[in-house]
């Protein structure tokens, strides 16, 4: 095997893991949260890479400029889609909320292929390279890394070192008892919604500056999401971080195998089974 080509194949699979982590974030953190698998998260990515696309041709924003307006956008449409689809179903069985999160599913993919059909987008961004050896690495994956690994100290700090962010670990971890102390868990639980829809439009942004795109695009990410959900632990958002790394590194390893391109989800849902069947709590996960 060429060492230069498993070099560089090693480190693309892990560079496209953080951003992968990233998305996975949200899904987790809405998970651990509020004990909600959200089906609206491929589309809500896809929202994400689209209205960083609208704010730079419309608007003339730099992407990484425009990456911070969509999480904010995203904090706020994620605090409106938990009022509105997820909150009266909240103590539902969990069919319940599934099929509420798939409607926004499906409301959000019928939206966006009207106004944007399934025609293949691309944002036009270059930084530059950089070379090491003989690996090559693109100056827009450096950045995304880089802002995936800032939202993920951010998200650990804002969980562990702020007022609000005590409030979502209490309700997560019984929000009876944390009503009792006085913590509105209404609207703690909207604040995590939204915060777990701005990671996800973010990491939306985030990918629509190193590949092409469609509304349909969310889905690919949205089940990966779920590998690595499983893969980092339930609920766990640094797992979810590793978990993605782990996920990008089988992918960049697969590109050199003699197996087709093809076989690269059939690995990684081998590996979603696998961890279902020995460590349910994922790899990452408490014991």
């Amino acid at each position: 095997m060429n060492i230069d080509a498993l070099s560089a194949s090693i480190v693309d699979g892990l560079m496209i893991g953080f951003i992968y982590g990233l998305a996975a974030m949200g899904l987790t953190l809405i998970f651990g949260v509020m004990r909600v698998v959200n089906l609206a998260h491929g589309p809500v990515i896809a929202v994400g890479m689209f209205a960083v696309l609208l704010l730079a041709q419309n608007l003339g924003l730099n992407p990484y400029l425009g990456l911070v307006i969509v999480m904010l956008l995203g904090l706020a449409t994620g605090i409106g889609m938990y009022f509105i689809a997820v909150h009266r179903v909240i103590d539902a069985p969990e069919l319940t909320t599934l099929l509420a999160t798939f409607s926004v599913n499906l409301m959000i993919i019928g939206i966006g292929t009207v106004l944007f059909s399934t025609s293949p987008r691309a944002l036009d961004v270059s930084l530059g390279s950089v070379r090491t050896g003989a690996v090559t690495i693109l100056g827009t994956k450096l950045v995304a890394d880089l802002i995936a690994v800032i939202a993920t100290v951010g998200l650990y700090y804002f969980l562990y070192r702020t007022r609000a962010g005590k409030s979502v670990r209490a309700v997560a971890n019984n929000r009876a008892a944390a009503e009792l102390m006085g913590i509105n868990s209404t609207w703690i639980l909207a604040l995590s919604f939204g915060i777990g829809i701005a990671l996800a439009m973010g990491s939306g942004s985030l990918l629509a500056t190193l590949f092409s795109f469609t509304i349909l695009s969310g889905t690919v990410y949205e089940v990966k999401s779920f590998v690595i959900v499983v893969l980092g632990g339930l609920g766990n958002p640094v797992g979810a971080l590793l978990g993605g790394i782990v996920i990008g590194l089988l992918e960049g390893l697969a590109t050199i195998s003699p197996l087709p391109v093809g076989w690269v989800p059939v690995i990684e849902f081998g590996v979603f089974v696998i961890i279902l069947l020995v460590r349910p709590t994922g790899l990452f996960g408490a014991r």
